[in-house]
């Protein structure tokens, strides 16, 4: 995981996913903080981004602190929570910090990590790092939501090349992402070549990321999440609900702390 790869991507992070439905997202997440932990005040958001899954988690009352560790991205989250309704602004909080080695004195009832932060722990290290640091600020009997690369269907619809192209009123940005995949490691590391021009100047920008995501297999994540103290207590297909197959490629789990 590559802090400078993320401080340059978050400049423009917001407009490359303005057609993610946040919205629905979480209403999707909510509706499994409902069933597996009803009781549920607040919440630790690991890697936060800019802030938005957070901010709409506060719109429903709950507390949320957001961690993340670029800069950038945290500035975007602040800015957001300075412009929002001031009950909601309350409720939110962000911090800088990693996620391997995060530590406050607060426990959350759950803990959450979405679009698909789990996926660039790309070492067993790092994951374990990363439950460690779930398990020292979940409470008795918290959750812990994440979503993943499910292993089976990544190794059957493998990643194909892609080209996107997004604008607003300043920037337009052409993105190609080249993935290369390492069935030894687990492991697709994506390529991505960006050319960004301002549209008052023509000024052009040219950035290349290299981001490196793991796919995760069911029995490694209950492994690592039993030596732990966590337990795997559900998983399905993100967003759709359906099981899991190897047809699914985004995985969504809900762990139980059981001490």
């Amino acid at each position: 995981m590559d802090k400078k790869v993320f401080e340059a991507y978050s400049q423009y992070y917001d407009l490359l996913y303005n057609d993610k439905d946040y919205a629905k997202e979480t209403e999707y997440v909510n509706s499994l903080i409902k069933q597996f932990s009803p009781l549920t005040k607040n919440i630790l958001e690991l890697g936060c981004g800019t802030g938005i899954h957070a901010e709409k988690l506060a719109e429903l009352d709950y507390y949320v602190e957001g961690i993340d560790f670029s800069e950038t991205m945290l500035r975007l989250a602040i800015n957001r929570q300075s412009e929002s309704e001031r009950a909601v602004s309350q409720r939110l909080s962000f911090l800088e910090g990693d996620i391997r080695s995060y530590e406050s004195s607060l426990r959350f009832d759950t803990i959450i990590s979405l679009f698909h932060v789990m996926s660039y722990m790309i070492t067993n290290e790092d994951l374990n790092k990363t439950f460690i640091t779930v398990k020292k600020h979940l409470k008795p009997q918290g959750i812990f939501i994440f979503d993943c690369w499910h292993g089976p269907g990544v190794l059957k619809d493998k990643p194909t090349s892609r080209t996107k192209f997004f604008e607003n009123e300043t920037v337009s940005i052409n993105r190609n992402s080249r993935p290369t995949l390492l069935p030894k490691e687990n492991r697709v590391d994506v390529d991505f070549e960006i050319l960004i021009q301002n549209k008052s100047t023509n000024n052009e920008i040219k950035l290349h990321e290299l981001h490196s995501m793991r796919y995760l297999f069911i029995d490694e994540i209950k492994s690592i999440a039993e030596i732990n103290g966590l337990e795997i207590i559900h998983a399905e297909e993100w967003i759709t609900k359906k099981t899991l197959t190897e047809d699914s490629w985004n995985a969504c789990y809900v762990c139980r702390n059981n001490n």
